[in-house]
């Protein structure tokens, strides 16, 4: 499994923050016609837009050209990511923080703009997505077709085709829309952008809202393909792309819950022991650990690391598994954490294993699970320590866009290789050593992935 040596993608996650608590719209008088039910779609499509636009979320982008193939169609050939965070105050617009020689300056978009001059995809383009039409989504400009009622998932909608009046401004929306029928609220919307000069340029995409609270649908999910570009500058160029959006009111959910808790007092019996109690060994322990839980905690505070939650005592079950096997005794507890973004990522940050979101859903089993798992264990009991620094407070003032330059966790290849061997003998000793085929041929797919997306004479970009 490839590690990123510069830890660019490595601190990454944080879970769909908690928004805002909007009152959900007064529904007592309901739509009698469907010229009353298209209006108050309408208004509410209006009145979300202005919502989006109180948060920055975090937003990751992830394409995968593609090249022609005689006997499998379209096959991967190289890809791009982005991950940066959302500015919709004064429009579409991205502060990376990834790229280090943006230093921070924001990328600002247009409806359409997904391309730049040398043929270089813009993020804030694929952000732009987010949006159905930010300059007048109204009758005047479009015109609705019902089509059927259908359920997305759980939720009963309404189907319409959005079709733009004629000779449609730059930027106006073709496709088809879908509408909860209780608050009138657009969840899901799929086509594309038309209109103005730029109209054989725009690309297909398949956009998704999620309900964080009562009456706010806000922007989850955004795909988009090309094979078949119709602009002439562009017409080699075929990919997929994926959009997640999360984060929508960070460090401010976990706040607002503290203040209205209601503590019991009982009583307690004081046995915490001051730094003279702990022998030299404790005290560097406790040390250490002070230190991984300021990373990780600066990491869930910015939205690139989960809350805790159930996937974590899922790792931490295995992570038991093997401590019984092994007869390990390992001391502080070792805990897990899950990343939030699509890259296929693990690391430690001292006693505690991080795997990202995206390897969690393409590991097959949970044989592969642990193979996983086990190399990284092998890091916390070989003493792979974080930087001890980083316990110190003034460490963790940074901004958001300098968290990837400022926290560098990475391992020596010596250091992988003896992890990778002690990982193998929790493996051999596990309840999982019988079951490791499936997880062998995942991990020789995905170094045989790793080398097909390297760009062609440039070994350094693998």
């Amino acid at each position: 499994m490839r590690k990123l040596g510069m830890t660019l993608f490595w601190l990454i996650l944080g879970g769909l923050g908690a928004a805002a608590v909007v009152a959900a719209p007064n529904t007592d008088d309901k739509a009698r016609t469907m010229d009353d039910f298209i209006d108050r779609v309408i208004m509410h499509e209006i009145r979300t837009n202005q919502q989006i636009r109180q948060y920055s979320p975090l937003v990751e982008t992830y394409i995968q050209n593609l090249k022609p193939d005689k006997e499998l169609g379209y096959v991967p050939a190289g890809d791009k990511y982005f991950l940066g965070r959302a500015d919709f105050s004064e429009g579409v617009a991205l502060v990376s923080l990834t790229d280090p020689k943006s230093k921070g300056s924001k990328i600002i978009g247009s409806m359409g703009n997904f391309f730049s001059f040398a043929m270089q995809f813009l993020p804030s383009g694929f952000l732009q997505m987010v949006f159905i039409d930010t300059n007048g989504f109204d009758k005047q400009h479009y015109k609705f077709d019902y089509v059927r009622r259908e359920f997305l998932g759980e939720v009963r909608c309404l189907v319409f085709d959005v079709t733009p009046q004629e000779k449609p401004d730059k930027g106006r929306f073709l496709g088809r829309i879908w509408v909860e029928d209780q608050d009138f609220n657009i969840v899901r919307f799929n086509g594309r952008y038309t209109g103005g000069s730029h109209s054989r340029s725009y690309i297909h995409f398949d956009s998704w809202r999620t309900n964080v609270q009562p009456g706010l649908w806000v922007p989850s999910l955004v795909y988009s393909e090309e094979t078949e570009p119709r602009n002439a500058l562009a017409k080699k160029l075929h990919f997929k792309g994926q959009t997640r959006l999360w984060g929508y009111n960070l460090g401010h959910a976990a706040q607002e819950q503290e203040l209205s808790k209601i503590f019991v007092e009982t009583s307690v019996q004081d046995d915490t022991k001051s730094a003279n109690d702990l022998t030299p060994v404790q005290a560097q322990r406790s040390w250490d650990r002070q230190a991984e839980e300021n990373v990780a905690d600066h990491m869930e505070r910015i939205g690139l690391m989960a809350p805790q939650g159930e996937v974590d005592k899922v790792l931490e079950t295995i992570v038991n598994n093997f401590e019984v096997t092994n007869n390990l005794d390992i001391d502080p507890k070792v805990h897990c954490r899950v990343l939030m973004t699509t890259t296929l990522e693990s690391f430690t940050l001292g006693h505690t294993i991080v795997l990202s979101r995206g390897l969690i859903d393409v590991l097959p089993d949970e044989a592969s699970l642990a193979t996983v798992v086990a190399h990284e264990l092998g890091h916390v009991v070989l003493g792979h320590r974080v930087d001890s620094n980083y316990a110190f407070f003034d460490r963790l003032l940074v901004e958001d866009r300098n968290t990837f330059r400022h926290f560098y966790i990475a391992r020596t290849p010596a250091e992988e290789q003896a992890a990778s061997a002690k990982g193998f003998q929790f493996l051999n000793n596990s309840p999982y050593r019988n079951q490791l085929g499936n997880a062998g041929l995942f991990l020789a797919a995905l170094q045989f992935s790793g080398r097909q997306s390297c760009e062609p004479g440039r070994p350094d970009a693998c």
